[in-house]
């Protein structure tokens, strides 16, 4: 087995194979603790610099009411806002993403910002009193840039600046050249599935059904594939091609026309990798490509599925060929994890249903778990509170796990 050089943990031979109980999948009170608590304090990707290349580009982001862009300055600055006029609190750009030419201009009244996000002016500036112009200037919102992919998160949290939390994926992210990439020609997507995001990411955190439920990547690396778990809610997961032909015809032919990268590290020649960062999101990479993608959460019951795909200039016909039969290859997979997400989701409503039982293949979907319960101990209660006490009951547990109640 190829020694791989991150500092992966040792799953324990006495660890707890219970996940987290059914009702922590259709609480509404729950979902609104995980907005306040998790998704608006973590990191997330919201695009590479490549998708504003230019004075004026700007990418667009909504979650769970928080609205954010991210623009490149005329001083070529990238910079991230609430997508919030300060008059009347309308979007000042409307879309996925654009282009603003020289100012951004509120489409409710008018009111012109700056590409650095100062206020120019209001429309019709003498029916306001005196005012400030600095004290109107679009709200940042904290922004880090790592290897030319774009980090936002709409409040403070625990995780440490993104350099640091990614650092043991610095080697590899070097090595593939991360910051040069383009975005693709297929460079966004949304979709939403009637589900809560845990069970998306419950069947995305673990690769024993690899072998049974995706044939196309079963017969591209099914037998390499493995799953590397590492500290502060990352992990690895990898599989290498190339030791059988394969029968699928995009398995087949991706595997005979792939190009090789010789630049790359050992153990990434041939390889398929996924970087999974806490809590909801992946960035996948080939040699030929890559992509982040994201589970967002919309309610208790619904996620938006999105991301973004990007390849290496100067692509070659033949790399652009194995790109392509590589995304045949994913949209498949991608398909076949949307019906396990909405099978595994309905099971937790059914009174049949007793909890899980992992395997150790299945230890990753236990620690994204334990996360979720080291931020929401709420989620260690095997039966669920009233929805009027969720919030309570949480403030409750908080305290007795730090000896404090």
């Amino acid at each position: 087995m190829m020694q791989l050089p991150y500092p992966t943990l040792t799953i324990p031979n006495d660890w707890d194979r219970r996940g987290l109980p059914a009702w922590t999948y259709h609480s509404r009170a729950l979902f609104e603790l995980e907005r306040e608590k998790l998704f608006l304090t973590h990191w997330i990707i919201v695009g590479h610099v490549s998708n504003v290349p230019d004075p004026g580009d700007w990418l667009s982001f909504d979650m769970l009411g928080e609205r954010a862009v991210v623009m490149r300055g005329k001083d070529g600055v990238v910079r991230a806002f609430h997508n919030l006029c300060r008059h009347r609190g309308a979007r000042v750009v409307d879309g996925a993403q654009g282009h603003c030419k020289g100012a951004i201009v509120c489409p409710f009244h008018g009111w012109v910002y700056n590409l650095d996000g100062s206020l120019r002016g209001p429309a019709q500036p003498g029916s306001f009193s005196e005012m400030k112009r600095e004290d109107f200037s679009l709200k940042p919102i904290e922004m880090q840039i790592h290897h030319g992919f774009i980090f936002i998160r709409f409040a403070p949290g625990p995780q440490p600046d993104v350099a640091e939390l990614l650092a043991p994926f610095d080697a590899d992210f070097t090595a593939y050249g991360l910051k040069d990439v383009v975005p693709s020609d297929m460079p966004g997507w949304v979709s939403e599935l009637p589900v809560n995001w845990k069970s998306v990411r419950d069947v995305d955190n673990e690769g024993y059904h690899v072998a049974l439920a995706h044939p196309g990547l079963q017969e591209l690396y099914g037998r390499t594939y493995r799953d590397n778990h590492l500290a502060n809610g990352l992990s690895m997961s990898i599989g290498w091609f190339g030791d059988a032909p394969g029968k699928l015809w995009s398995v087949r032919n991706y595997v005979k026309i792939s190009p090789p990268r010789p630049e790359l590290p050992a153990h990434l020649q041939k390889a398929w990798t996924y970087y999974g960062l806490f809590p909801n999101q992946v960035l996948s990479i080939t040699p030929d490509g890559l992509q982040f993608y994201q589970d967002i959460p919309v309610s208790e019951g619904r996620t938006r599925l999105t991301g973004r795909a990007y390849r290496w200039p100067n692509e070659t016909r033949e790399r652009r060929l194995a790109r392509y039969l590589a995304q045949r290859i994913d949209r498949d997979t991608s398909a076949e994890d949307r019906q396990l997400s909405i099978w595994s989701n309905e099971s937790m409503k059914s009174h049949a249903f007793d909890g899980f039982h992992l395997s150790d293949l299945e230890y990753g979907l236990r620690r994204h778990h334990d996360g979720l319960r080291a931020i929401l101990p709420v989620m260690t209660l095997e039966k669920a509170p009233p929805e009027d006490q969720v919030e309570a009951r949480n403030a409750e547990v908080t305290c007795q796990m730090s000896g404090h109640g």
